[in-house]
């Protein structure tokens, strides 16, 4: 419904004609004016819910919104929610008169968990989630190491989420979706052994003409598309400014919104001076209502500094603001003319990046002054990580200036696969019949157990040790263990076979200060991972599971068990490990140089060359092959991904990670009741049967290859749809001759043809549908060093051949089907986890699984 809103429309009651007649008229006109206005804002009610205040039964009254303890069953708004999972409720007992009640209790999720909502009217609606950490006494629970995700409908919102900050001030992340009547569901989703917390959620309609419905497609490039629907889309916001004025609250604001101002974002200061205030309110008008921004944001502007002595007519205004790299972002740009003298006599041009520009006329869009409009565009990133805006005169226009009054920059989600499911917690009452059944049941089993273990000990006979570089870890005594670890999830003290690598905690304690957050180089699922220096000066990674939590034990015992029987010179070594005080930490040595993955990626580290590239695929495989094959009995990795290569000073690639790692006669199947690993590297085949071999390795190897070569992740969520999965889109372009069109522009004028092929020919087989079709990890050993001796005996070229690199010639490829894959992680005792392949954090100093991203 078209909406009007109050503005100022001047009617002359007396003196322009005159008589009884014309002067009841105009009263008339202006009594129908306020009617009509007053029956039109009834269009869009300030809503009433929901505001949530979470873990508590206490209502809050906050900026005229009655926030709803979620505990509070007496409240029919209360009542209109609830929340599955099994989860408790904190209270900062402190409750500092500085902090608003809303944020002194939150509600903590220690595994998936879900609000539910009953939505009774279709369109778009505000989902804002409130977080602020505290601390008490009584809390034992640190809210600054929670690390999770958060969903809803098939849309992540958040992900490897921490609140912690430094600011020590509440974080509030917005969003726009569009929602349907029925159940409405936010997901809270923790990662590995942490958990997932809220202290506040909002979720209410907003206006229907806050978003219009159309926005035109614009490149960094300048190219313009069709226009796009923007109803549809999911949106989270990123910057709200406020343009020439000062910061306003939720107070300020209709609809519960901050606006931050704009100097901080101004590349040249210089060039922009505040524009005079507009002391009456705006004249509204059209779409552009008191709900598309405050009253505020329209009577302050920035205008062009004419006085400068920097000025010239080609001088712009240029904010700089930081976005996500590969994103989409719907712009909004909110104008309101309160600098010209008069109507049409100014129009200017405004920028988005360098490229793209479109002249922007009050006079053409509103026809008056002092009169709001808003521009929106749908802009594709630069991969730049940084949008530039900009106005600047026209040589048209009768005046050389240009304004601008507000600036809103939303990111547009895309949709990132399923829901993870509710865990729902244990049931109060069970049937007498069902606890007999179980008691006695789980009786038997623990015999025939026993009778197993017994049988297994007495026929076990030693086998013997392939010494393949190979040799006991002569840390903290001798021995090392060559028992075979089971899929047990017991929860327990390490075995005492692993004594010879346990540390006292007052060693660790020494290494870390007394876990000094100085010292914090990283957080991830099982906890946070600290610098570390051991008494003997030996410098080591410290990762520390949340004190008293058994989560993640399995893949503590196991890391463990595997490392402490293996050496070797491309796999990663573990230095110790401490249980005590029902403390889990691993202790490892310190690489230097991080993952494979921070040298594809990151934009600020030196390019890693071909040869350099070579070498370390070389080093990987050889651990890979050293653990399928040298091992006692073998031994499947089970997550190989380029974030579980690390780097030493020297780039000598080590494999790590082995929390999922398998133990057991390679030559026989072996079958998983649950699959553990990585979308995007984990084998078809094993996802369809679930029966793992060391083939599983070899594909996983095998897009770690991909990834080497074309410098991008396994799975990217925001790339169109064939080129979300890189092994899938791979495959393609080589299969249509356009592999070149992947494969890392900073190898350029490197490559030697020969040993292209001989790459990209190792990766194909590896990636291969049938498991028997792969080759071993000693087959792509050998290729991968034959790859390696054709790049170092090339021969010179003439000027007219192939000197650098012939991506498509001789690669016509079979259609190699695969599962579709989303970027996902799959836990032992959890249902999955979107893992965030398309993101990069820096992993400069630590191992990969010790940090946010990929981590368990």
């Amino acid at each position: 419904m078209e909406r009007l809103l109050q503005h100022k429309i001047h009617v002359p009651l007396f003196g322009v004609v005159p008589g009884f007649h014309i002067r009841l008229f105009a009263l008339l006109l202006v009594y129908l004016q306020f009617s009509s206005l007053q029956f039109l804002s009834l269009a869009y009610d300030v809503p009433d819910k929901f505001f949530i205040n979470c873990g508590t039964a206490t209502n809050v009254r906050i900026a005229q919104r009655n926030f709803v303890g979620d505990l509070n069953s007496s409240d029919s708004i209360s009542t209109s929610i609830s929340f599955k999972g099994q989860d408790n409720h904190l209270t900062d007992t402190n409750q500092s008169s500085g902090t608003s009640p809303l944020y002194q209790t939150a509600r903590v999720f220690k595994s998936n968990s879900s609000y539910e909502f009953n939505i009774d009217a279709d369109g778009t609606y505000f989902l804002r989630l409130h977080f602020y950490v505290f601390s008490s006494p009584s809390t034992p629970t640190d809210l600054s190491t929670a690390l999770f995700d958060v969903w809803t409908s098939g849309f992540s919102l958040l992900l490897n989420f921490t609140a912690h900050n430094n600011s020590n001030s509440p974080i509030v992340k917005e969003f726009l979706l569009s929602i349907t009547p029925g159940k409405f569901k936010v997901y809270f989703v923790p990662r590995g052994s942490s958990f997932a917390f809220i202290n506040a959620m909002e979720v209410f309609l907003s206006p229907e003409d806050l978003t219009s419905v159309q926005a035109q497609h614009i490149t960094p490039k300048g190219t313009e598309n069709d226009d796009k629907s923007v109803l549809s889309k999911t949106l989270q916001t990123i910057h709200r400014i406020n343009v020439g004025g000062p910061t306003l609250t939720l107070d300020n604001d209709t609809l519960w919104r901050n606006w931050v101002p704009d100097d901080g974002y101004i590349r040249n200061p210089v060039t922009a001076i505040d524009s005079p205030y507009l002391s009456s309110r705006p004249n509204y008008q059209g779409n552009v209502t008191e709900f598309t921004a405050p009253d505020l944001v329209y009577q302050t502007a920035k205008q062009m500094n004419i006085n400068s002595t920097t000025q010239s007519n080609n001088s712009t205004i240029t904010w700089s603001f930081k976005v996500r790299k590969s994103a989409t972002h719907l712009v909004r740009v909110h104008f309101c003319d309160i600098v010209s003298t008069s109507v049409d006599v100014l129009s200017f041009d405004l920028y988005i990046y360098s490229n793209f520009h479109v002249k922007i006329s009050s006079y053409e869009k509103v026809g008056l002054l002092a009169v709001p409009f808003c521009v929106q565009y749908i802009v594709d990133s630069d991969d730049s990580g940084a949008m530039n805006i900009s106005i600047g005169p026209r040589a048209d226009s009768d005046e050389k200036n240009a304004f601008l009054n507000g600036l809103e920059i939303l990111e547009i989600l895309e949709k990132s696969g399923s829901v993870p499911p509710v865990s729902v917690g244990k049931k109060k009452h069970v049937d007498h019949f069902v606890v007999v059944g179980s008691v006695l049941g789980g009786l038997v089993l623990i015999f025939i157990l026993v009778a197993v273990f017994y049988m297994a000990f007495k026929c076990r006979k030693p086998k013997p040790v392939e010494n393949l570089n190979w040799s006991p870890l002569p840390v903290y005594g001798g021995g090392s263990s060559h028992s075979r670890v089971t899929e047990g999830t017991t929860i327990g003290p390490v075995p005492p076979w692993n004594l010879a690598l346990k540390l006292p905690l007052s060693e660790i304690l020494y290494a870390t200060n007394n876990f000094d957050t100085k010292l914090l180089i990283g957080k991830g699922g099982f906890g946070n991972v600290y610098r570390g220096t051991l008494r003997n000066g030996q410098k080591v990674a410290v990762k520390r599971s949340e004190p008293g939590s058994n989560q993640g034990f399995p893949e503590f015992q196991t890391e463990i068990m595997v490392l402490s029987k293996i050496r070797h010179r491309h796999l990663v070594s573990l230095i110790g490990y401490c249980d005590e005080r029902s403390e889990m930490i691993l202790v490892y040595e310190f690489m230097e140089k991080g993952t494979l993955k921070d040298h594809l990626y990151a934009s600020d580290m030196p390019r890693l060359s071909w040869k350099q590239r070579l070498e370390i695929c070389i080093g990987a495989a050889r651990g890979l092959h050293y653990l399928h094959k040298g091992s006692t009995g073998g031994i499947i990795h089970r997550d190989v991904k380029s974030t579980n290569i690390l780097l030493d000073r020297n780039h000598v690639a080590k494999v790590a990670d082995f929390g999922l790692s398998k133990t057991g006669p390679l030559d026989e199947t072996h079958v998983s009741t649950v699959i553990k690993g990585t979308f995007g590297y984990l084998d078809p085949e094993y996802i369809r049967s679930q029966q793992l071999t060391e083939k599983s390795d070899v594909y996983a190897f095998g897009v770690v290859l991909l990834e080497v070569l074309c410098a991008r992740a396994a799975i990217n969520a925001m790339l169109p749809g064939k080129q979300v999965n890189l092994a899938e889109w791979a495959m393609l372009c080589k299969k249509n001759g356009l592999f070149e069109e992947i494969v890392d522009p900073s190898l350029e004028g490197q490559v030697d043809p020969n040993s292209l092929r001989k790459f990209i020919e190792t990766a194909e087989k590896c990636l291969q549908e049938c498991g028997t079709d792969r080759p071993t990890m000693g087959d792509v050993l050998w290729d991968l060093e034959y790859a390696l001796q054709l790049q170092q005996t090339a021969m010179p070229r003439e000027p007219h051949e192939d000197s650098t690199v012939d991506f498509s010639a001789g690669f016509a490829l079979p259609n190699v089907q695969r599962l579709p894959s989303i970027s996902m992680s799959i836990e032992r005792d959890v249902m999955p986890i979107l893992m965030d392949d398309s993101s990069f954090i820096r992993a400069s100093e630590v191992f990969s699984q010790m940090k946010i991203d990929d981590a368990r």
